[in-house]
């Protein structure tokens, strides 16, 4: 057991392992506290190298305490060298960490369900739900399905039609609130208090929450152990970017990461580490407040009300928002924030240029990029990863009346001859 427990990351009282969320003195978030010196004395790279590839290979730092009962084919996805991307951006090395495909459910909450249904049965827990903008309903009902495990999904009434049936499909309690993410959580949250259930993004957040730093850890071993100059992450919470962050510092503290002129690590202290790294936050314009901080440089998150076709970002009020300003901060990156139009336009680039379709988070940091490349912010010399956090095929009316429109011919060559001409 490499956990010792849970701790307050305000005023840093510590939790016994128990399924709490907030601190009862200071009312900060509370996460997963590590005995890093028992990981340092234990974790290599040549046993990571030796075990499945799949998330559980960096289990050392995941935050349970036996065997993991979900998300044994999940993880380790593409990283992508987009040759064909970086040239039509102006860079030289440019990677797509593809997540798009990530099993079972086509997105990168495949990672954080994994870790959360596993601890939520190291609990006790016989019941699962969440609240959610698509994609972690649909993950949550995919794996406490195969964990047989009670579930109930909460939802926006108006999410898109492709993340409702890849929900409904694994037979939940799916519950429609009429209401945007916001309210369903806040509705989630009054329930939790009640019922004995794992809400995996409240009472079971700080496990939870740990399983986005795989993510990063697959792309420091992908490239060899050297972690890449810059990194753009969409933010909708603020989880996955803060946790990417803290990924990086574990992987320095360990000695993992090659990084040039780098200097041994004594400290086992994450607050002190600085990676090279620079992390990039990519919102909509619909709903961008954590960008506006940034650009305000304000650590206060002034919570909006959402209005974007990126509904997986839609997070008006995002509990990690001071998290992942202050990632972007520390780390010396920055935040843009894009329009619809340009959302559907980097989705189509990307599929055009590297045969990957993304859902809108896609399009969003896709976008970004190619914006913060423009400015000058990330240099066309650099390594930079773009984040790709879910699969297009969930929101196709997002691009669905913005393609070509289908060549209609009759079964003959006179009419494909026909209708060539009249293209040409």
């Amino acid at each position: 057991m490499y956990t010792k427990g849970l701790k307050c990351r305000e005023c840093g009282r510590e939790y016994p392992k128990e399924p709490l969320y907030v601190c009862e003195y200071c009312f900060g978030p509370l996460e997963v506290n590590y005995d890093y010196s028992k990981i340092k004395k234990k974790l290599s790279k040549e046993l990571i190298a030796s075990r499945e590839k799949n998330l559980w290979r960096y289990r050392e730092l995941l935050p349970i305490d036996g065997e993991p009962i979900a998300g044994l084919q999940s993880g380790f996805t593409p990283l992508v060298k987009a040759n064909n991307l970086a040239k039509e951006l102006g860079v030289k090395e440019l990677y797509i960490k593809d997540d798009s495909v990530c099993h079972p459910t086509l997105s990168f909450k495949d990672r954080v369900v994994s870790v959360a249904i596993s601890k939520s049965k190291e609990f006790g827990f016989d019941t699962v739900a969440c609240a959610s903008t698509g994609n972690l309903a649909n993950s949550v009902a995919s794996q406490a399905a195969q964990a047989k495990m009670n579930c109930f999904v909460f939802i926006p009434a108006d999410l898109e039609l492709g993340k409702v049936v890849a929900s409904l499909i694994y037979a939940p309690k799916v519950v429609a609130v009429e209401g945007n993410y916001d309210e369903v959580n806040r509705l989630c949250t009054e329930i939790a208090n009640k019922y004995k259930w794992a809400f995996v993004n409240i009472n079971i957040r700080p496990y939870y929450a740990e399983g986005s730093k795989t993510y990063i850890y697959e792309i420091v071993e992908q490239l060899g152990w050297r972690a890449p100059d810059n990194i753009v992450v969409p933010v909708a919470g603020g989880s996955l970017i803060s946790k990417i962050w803290k990924g990086l510092k574990e992987l320095k503290m360990l000695g993992f990461i090659d990084e040039p002129n780098d200097t041994k690590v004594a400290t086992l202290e994450l607050e002190h580490l600085r990676p090279s790294t620079k992390i990039y936050a990519a919102q909509a314009k619909g709903c961008s407040p954590v960008v506006t901080a940034i650009k305000e440089n304000n650590e206060i998150i002034k919570p909006v009300k959402p209005k974007t076709i990126a509904k997986s970002l839609a997070i008006g009020n995002p509990a990690d928002g001071y998290y992942a300003f202050k990632t972007v901060i520390e780390s010396g990156g920055w935040a843009e924030d894009v329009t619809d139009e340009e959302i559907v336009e980097g989705i189509k680039l990307l599929a055009r240029t590297e045969g990957i379709f993304t859902e809108t988070a896609g399009g969003v940091t896709v976008a970004v990029t190619k914006k913060l490349i423009q400015q000058g912010r990330i240099k066309k010399d650099e390594l930079t990863v773009i984040s790709i956090t879910g699969n297009g095929l969930k929101t196709q009316e997002a691009v669905s009346s913005k393609l070509d429109k289908i060549i209609k011919i009759k079964p003959n060559l006179n009419s494909f001859e026909n209708e060539i001409k009249n293209i040409s």
